[in-house]
């Protein structure tokens, strides 16, 4: 395997993980108002699955960007250029989210936190659907010209394949975190999440199968069969275990789908990085748009130290916190009162 094969495979190792780990975030946070519609404590309770990992699980996607950035200039410039509309609109709904889970429990309001939670449900249905959309795009092609610049305008990203794209990441990423939240909760709220996990199976399901389909036959090759099987049996596996109340298969059969899904984007992709809709030889490939050798190199040594230092500080904080929580867990609120906030 050459370098540029092997930093093509490793990009869609970065944004597989972030799409496994960061997907069932989104979904906690899309269903979060609907689960927490009685109470506060209900809220926090669906928050505080993630609270531990949301964070850790982003530097998925700082690490993808950058291994981009660094082995792929050419694929990075022209896809920021041509989705600038989409990128700049997910950037400023992941600061939107962000901002809003950290600062959510500083002000002990009722209005505040319901401004949170708002930024916290923008924040998560947003680049839920942006993903989808932005990924389906680049499998689909874009007007690049012979300069590797694009041509085209913002109404050329809304397709019909690419909204298909958008409308499966976000029912999917809310399915795999309706199944989190029943991993990680007892009571009343992990009770209510299985019936909205339920309710979403069938919604998904028929996503799913329809964008793996015209994935497959309209951009596939022979062996990318094997991850639209293994997506669907990664649904049927979950849906069984979800009804046979196993909430770990269940969530390991999501998980399981959203790897195939995204593992099949970049295979129908490659040797392509980004092709052009208007003439095949103005496509981005992972020799065209490469780094030199040397900085591959260098890139693939400090990749090789770096990256088992990281998986096994996740792993570990996933097994440090992979206790059920519940409503009679959830201590006080100790935010600032809005007048102590207010004269500070």
């Amino acid at each position: 395997m050459e370098l540029q094969e092997f930093w093509f495979v490793l990009i869609g190792v970065l944004f597989t993980g972030y799409f496994v780990l960061e997907g069932f975030d989104f979904g906690v946070g899309m269903l979060m108002p609907i689960l927490g519609k009685r109470s506060d404590n209900r809220r926090r309770v669906v928050l505080n699955t993630i609270g531990p990992v949301w964070d850790g699980n982003e530097v998925w996607l700082i690490t993808a960007g950058g291994a981009l950035f660094a082995a792929f200039p050419e694929w990075y410039a022209s896809m920021f250029s041509g989705f600038y509309f989409p990128l700049l609109l997910l950037l400023v709904a992941l600061i939107l989210r962000i901002c809003a889970i950290e600062y959510r429990g500083k002000i002990d309001d009722p209005r505040w936190r319901a401004r949170c939670d708002l930024g916290i449900g923008i924040g998560s249905w947003v680049p839920a659907l942006a993903w989808g959309w932005i990924f389906a795009n680049i499998v689909r092609g874009v007007p690049l010209d012979s300069d590797k610049q694009f041509t085209g305008a913002v109404a050329d990203l809304f397709g019909p394949y690419a909204l298909l794209g958008g409308l499966t990441t976000g029912l999917l990423f809310a399915l795999h975190g309706a199944v989190f939240i029943a991993l990680k909760t007892a009571g009343e709220v992990r009770a209510d999440t299985v019936r909205i996990a339920k309710l979403l199976l069938g919604p998904t399901a028929a996503a799913v199968g329809g964008f793996g389909l015209w994935t497959q036959l309209a951009y596939g090759s022979g062996w990318t069969w094997i991850l639209v099987a293994l997506a669907v049996f990664g649904l049927l596996a979950g849906a069984a275990a979800l009804f046979a109340g196993r909430d770990g298969w269940a969530f390991a059969g999501t998980a399981l789908t959203v790897l195939s899904a995204s593992a099949l984007l970049f295979g129908a992709l490659f040797p392509d990085v980004l092709p052009s809709t208007i003439d095949p030889a103005f496509n981005l490939t992972v020799d065209n748009a490469s780094s030199t050798p040397y900085t591959l190199k260098v890139m693939s040594w400090a990749a090789l130290m770096v990256t088992p230092v990281v998986l096994g500080y996740q792993a570990w904080t996933y097994w440090v916190f992979r206790k059920r929580i519940s409503v009679e867990q959830i201590p006080p609120g100790i935010g600032l009162s809005p007048r102590v906030a207010t004269e500070e």
